[in-house]
């Protein structure tokens, strides 16, 4: 089966065509960063009117570089949720309309399912069950995955999530958007010690986050430096560093009790943070102590992106899931009201 996916929750929009026996065949990705930069943060509007401009010109990208007619596929699938209503209905009224142009099946895709199952592009994908962590700007959560649509929650943030908490830190500290990435780069200089901040809900039990007060932390730090007129290059990488290091210390903390929890040695992290270098090496070691394995995508695939779309709803089509009549677009969606497939 081929398959056009369609992405568009956010600020990227991206478009991918998969085939069930010969995988991912080509993909393009436009990113908003620029337009959003401005103003420090997505602009919804903005973003929805963005895709409208984007979409077709992908498109035509995508098919040519696959070497596949404009057409050629056997269904359309499109991130339904959760993301910005504007954004979706973009993708959404642009994928039932080619369905319905090419007399072929279209179905909304969990956005969260998705990068799921990012990592299952890969040579050496993982085999169920695993655990996943799901860190991203709107998301950090703990998850058992027995297949398909074979998911319990095991714990999430109860405020920001850790990529809103790098985003929202870096602004404090006067830094461009988006911050997580100038965070990162920033902690690659810093001084290990000269900071410590705490790591949140890691001295009870439970699998649950929260990274609002490590945010309230390091913003004192910073304005306390900021007051004693030591606000320089060197002490934004330090405490910079110290902030990467609580989340990723929080973060690998966690994922080892629900490995343990579950009985499991298999992770597997997704979605944006999944990208940075220092919680891949957290995560690496944490897994290597417990002989387990990690399992990520390929940094590209880690952000928004429409191969995980395409590669999730092709799973869901050959199982004989479609959309029904309409465009489905939800603001909120939790993965666990998704149905199983075999």
């Amino acid at each position: 089966m081929r398959v056009l996916g369609i992405e568009t929750s956010c600020d990227e929009t991206g478009i991918a065509l998969y085939d069930s026996e010969r995988g991912l065949l080509a993909d393009a990705l436009f990113s908003q960063i620029d337009l959003h930069r401005v103003y420090g943060g997505v602009v919804p509007e903005l973003a929805s009117r963005d895709h409208v401009k984007r979409l077709v010109p992908l498109m035509r990208e995508v098919f040519a570089s696959a070497g596949v007619a404009e057409g050629d596929v056997d269904g359309v699938v499109y991130t339904a949720g959760p993301g910005l209503v504007g954004a979706l209905l973009v993708g959404g009224a642009c994928a039932r309309a080619l369905a319905f142009a090419w007399g072929v099946p279209a179905l909304g895709v969990h956005h969260m399912e998705g990068h799921l199952l990012a990592p299952m592009l890969e040579a050496s994908p993982p085999a169920f069950p695993f655990v996943a962590l799901l860190v991203s700007g709107g998301h950090t959560q703990l998850v058992r995955v027995d297949g398909i649509g074979q998911y319990q929650l095991l714990g999430e943030s109860l405020d920001d999530a850790a990529g809103e908490a790098f985003d929202k830190t870096a602004k404090l500290m006067g830094l461009p958007y988006p911050g997580g990435p100038e965070i990162a780069r920033l902690a690659a200089s810093g001084t290990p010690g000269r900071f410590v901040f705490p790591r949140p809900m890691t001295d009870r039990p439970g699998l649950d986050f929260s990274f609002s007060g490590l945010k309230t932390a390091t913003l004192n730090a910073w304005q306390q430096c900021v007051a004693q007129g030591d606000a320089g290059e060197q002490t934004r990488c330090d405490v910079a560093l110290a902030f990467e290091q609580a989340v990723v210390d929080t973060l690998t903390i966690k994922c080892k009790r629900a490995l343990k929890a579950c009985g499991l040695n298999r992770l597997v992290i997704a979605g944006g943070v999944s990208a940075n270098r220092h919680l891949r090496a957290s995560l690496e070691a944490m897994a290597k102590g417990l002989k387990g394995e990690l399992f990520y995508a390929r940094p590209e695939f880690c952000t928004d992106n429409g191969a995980m779309i395409a590669y999730a709803g092709c799973q869901r089509l050959m199982a004989g899931q479609h959309d029904q009549s309409g465009i489905e677009a939800r603001a909120r969606w939790p993965m666990e009201e998704l149905p199983p497939i075999n």
